[in-house]
């Protein structure tokens, strides 16, 4: 997975996405979204190493199953907050 920290005036934003998704635009219905190099790609992490910063990062945004998988296994997100757009799996979490 690739990972990139969102440095904010007010709260940092975890970007995650899978390896094999980053680059590409994928459409349904009235959803699109661009996994772009600049947002997504910081750094190469495994759920070692990227498991701590889901848990202190307030605000997350992950896609592909793999990201998203993780966010359920740390508990950041439910399967109620998973939209799925052609197939890939897309969920955010925001500090409340």
């Amino acid at each position: 997975m690739y990972f990139k920290v969102h440095k904010g005036q007010h709260s940092d934003v975890l970007a995650v996405c899978d390896e094999n998704i980053l680059g590409k635009t994928f459409e349904e219905g009235k959803y699109c979204i661009t996994i772009s190099e600049h947002f997504y790609k910081g750094q190469k992490g495994t759920a070692l190493t990227i498991t701590p910063l889901l848990r202190d990062i307030p605000n997350v945004n992950l896609i592909g199953k793999e990201a998203v998988a993780l966010g359920l296994k740390v508990e950041i997100i439910t399967k109620e907050n998973i939209i799925v757009i052609a197939g890939v799996p897309h969920a955010q979490a925001y500090a409340q």
